[in-house]
C-alpha cells in the first residue's frame, strides 16, 4: 500500500540544466517543508516513502508544491492514499455496503440466505459506516483502523458476539475483493482477530451451562400458555430452535403417525424424528384456537401469532426468545438460557442415549466423516430409541412408549385428537 502512496517522478523528465544538483534551488526559508530533488522536483519523505509535490524548475519557490503538501499531508502522514490523488471512480465504503447488501438480499429473496443473517450483515455494514465513514476510499483502511475497532467493539461486547461481528466484518470485506472493487485483499493486521478458543471457553463457563434441567423444563411445559407449550415441547422433543418453529408448516408434520419429517433451514439437512404424544397433544389443542393467518401465503403455518402475523418476520426480531423471557421470568428460572437452550438440552441428554449418528440426524447436523459420505438412512427403530430416551429423562418411567405410529381419531372439521 505505501508504495501506491507514491508518486513517482517521470521518466520522461529530464532536467533543464546539465548539472541538475548545482541548479538546486535553495529551500525558499529554514522551516519549508520541501526538499529540491535532483530530479527536479519537490519531495518529502514519510512514512519511509518519497513523495513528490511538483517541479521545482517551474516552481522554483515551492508555492504550488507547499499547497499540495499541506492538501495530502493528512493522508500520507496516516499511509493513506490522498483524496487528491485517488482516482474519481475510487471505491468507497458506501460502495462496498451497497453493492454486498444487494447480492446478498438476492440470496435472501431467493430462499438461500435467511433474513436474520441478512439483518445481522446490514447492523454490521451500519457499525462499519459509523466507525469508519461512508465516504472512506476502501485503500485507505489500515491494520490500525481495523485494531481500533476491535477495541471499541470490545468494550460494548462479549467474547461470542465479538466473534461473530468481526467475521462478519471480514465477510463485507472480502466481498470487495473477491468482487474486483479492489485490486488486492483488504488487510486487517493481527488486531482484527477474532477471540481465541480459551477466551470463549471461559466466556462460556463463566455464564454456566446453556440448558434446562428435567425440573425446570416441566415447570416451563406446565405452566406455559399456549403457544408456547407447543412450542417448548417442539424443542425439546425434536431439537427445533427458534427458527425452526418459526417457519413450521402442517405439512411437515403428520399427526396421525406421530412424525416430523422437516429440513434443518441452516444446513439443508432433512430430519425425521418421532413425536411425543404430550407433543401431538399440545399441537392439536393450539390448532384448535390457532389465529387464521392474515397472509395466504401463511395458511399452512403451525404457528401464528394472535394478529394472524407469522411468528418470524424477517425483520431481526427474536419473537419467540422475547415470549420464553417473559416466561422464564414469571417462573424465576435464572440462567443465561432461553427458548434455544432447547436443543443444547436435547444434544445433551441425547448423547446419553450413545447413538450420536441418530442425535445428528435429529439435530439436523452435518456429518462429515467419511461414514457420513456412505450412510443412506436411520432407522426409525434408533430414531425412536433416541426420543424415548430423552421423554424418559424428562417425564420419568412411564407405562407407554412413543411408538412408530400413534392411535389417533378424527374428529369432525378435520381436528384430530389422540385416542385414550
Amino acid at each position: 500500500m505505501a508504495e501506491s502512496n507514491s508518486t513517482a517522478p517521470p521518466r520522461s523528465r529530464k532536467p533543464r540544466s546539465n548539472n541538475p544538483r548545482a541548479a538546486k534551488p535553495k529551500k525558499p526559508r529554514p522551516d519549508f517543508p520541501l526538499t529540491p530533488h535532483p530530479c527536479g522536483l519537490w519531495c518529502k519523505k514519510v512514512r519511509g516513502k518519497l513523495h513528490y509535490f511538483g517541479s521545482w524548475t517551474d516552481d522554483c519557490k515551492g508555492e504550488a508544491a507547499l499547497d499540495r503538501w499541506l492538501a495530502d499531508k493528512d493522508d500520507l502522514l496516516a499511509g493513506r492514499v490522498p483524496r487528491s490523488r485517488a482516482a474519481e471512480d475510487a471505491p468507497t465504503l458506501a460502495d462496498l455496503v451497497v453493492k454486498f447488501l444487494e447480492t446478498k438480499g438476492i440470496l435472501r429473496d431467493g430462499g438461500e440466505f435467511s433474513p436474520h443473517t441478512w439483518e445481522a450483515y446490514s447492523a454490521v455494514c451500519d457499525e462499519l459506516l459509523a466507525a469508519f465513514g461512508a465516504r472512506r476510499l476502501l485503500t485507505d483502511l489500515l491494520p490500525e483502523d481495523f485494531q481500533q475497532l476491535r477495541a471499541k467493539w470490545a468494550e460494548k461486547w462479549g467474547p461470542v458476539r465479538l466473534g461473530n461481528e468481526i467475521n462478519r466484518a471480514r465477510v463485507v470485506f472480502n466481498y470487495a475483493y473477491k468482487n474486483r472493487l479492489v485490486p488486492a485483499p483488504i488487510l486487517y493486521g493481527e488486531g482484527f482477530r477474532r477471540p481465541s478458543r480459551k477466551v470463549l471457553r471461559l466466556a462460556r463457563a463463566e455464564k454456566g451451562p446453556r440448558m434446562f434441567e428435567a425440573a425446570e423444563l416441566k415447570k416451563m411445559i406446565n405452566g406455559a400458555g399456549q403457544p408456547m407449550k407447543a412450542m417448548l415441547l417442539l424443542g425439546i422433543n425434536a431439537a427445533l430452535g427458534n427458527a425452526d418453529i418459526a417457519r413450521l408448516r402442517f405439512s411437515a408434520l403428520d399427526l396421525k403417525a406421530g412424525w416430523l419429517d422437516y429440513p434443518r433451514g441452516k444446513t439443508g439437512i432433512m430430519r425425521r424424528c418421532p413425536l411425543w404424544p404430550e407433543t401431538v397433544k399440545a399441537i392439536i389443542a393450539w390448532r384448535k384456537q390457532r389465529p387464521a393467518p392474515k397472509d395466504p401465503d401463511n395458511f399452512d403455518l403451525v404457528f401464528t401469532t394472535v394478529r394472524g402475523n407469522a411468528w418470524d418476520k424477517g425483520t431481526g426480531d427474536r419473537a419467540i426468545t422475547h415470549e420464553c423471557r417473559k416466561l422464564l421470568d414469571e417462573l424465576h428460572i435464572a440462567g443465561n438460557r432461553n427458548f434455544y437452550a432447547c436443543r443444547h438440552t436435547f444434544e445433551t441428554i441425547a448423547g446419553e442415549s450413545r447413538d450420536q449418528v441418530a442425535v445428528d440426524a435429529i439435530m439436523g447436523h452435518v456429518d462429515n466423516t467419511m461414514a457420513g459420505e456412505y450412510r443412506e438412512r436411520i432407522s426409525d427403530e434408533r430414531l425412536l430409541a433416541v426420543v424415548n430416551f430423552v421423554r424418559e429423562w424428562l417425564f420419568g418411567k412411564t407405562k407407554e412408549k412413543v411408538k412408530p405410529r400413534l392411535k389417533i381419531a378424527e374428529e369432525p372439521a378435520g381436528q384430530a385428537t389422540v385416542s385414550a
